[in-house]
């Protein structure tokens, strides 16, 4: 199986191969590779991707993996209604 087969996000679609070539450039920081790749930033917000990210990231810079830093977790946005605001404050009063 070559890189470019193996998935290591799957909400983004990005490859082993992505990730070593982006490493490769100079990137290593969970927090660079997430901006350039999107890594972490799908639905599952890194529950997937994060600890094989982080391993490939430990094994270019020869670091252990507990020293190579998580990425930032933000919670989903999603819409909210102007219906559901409007009717939340009329039951306020």
């Amino acid at each position: 199986m070559s890189k470019k087969d193996i998935i290591i996000c799957r909400c983004e679609d990005v490859t082993l191969e992505d990730l070593q070539n982006l490493i490769e450039e100079g990137y290593t920081s969970f927090e660079e590779i997430k901006r350039i790749l999107r890594v972490g930033m799908g639905p599952c917000q890194g529950n997937t991707c994060g600890q094989l990210v982080q391993r490939e990231l430990a094994k270019f810079t020869n670091t252990p993996i507990s020293e190579i830093e998580t990425h930032k977790v933000r919670p989903l946005i999603t819409g909210v209604k102007l219906k559901s605001i409007v009717e939340a404050l009329k039951n306020e009063s």
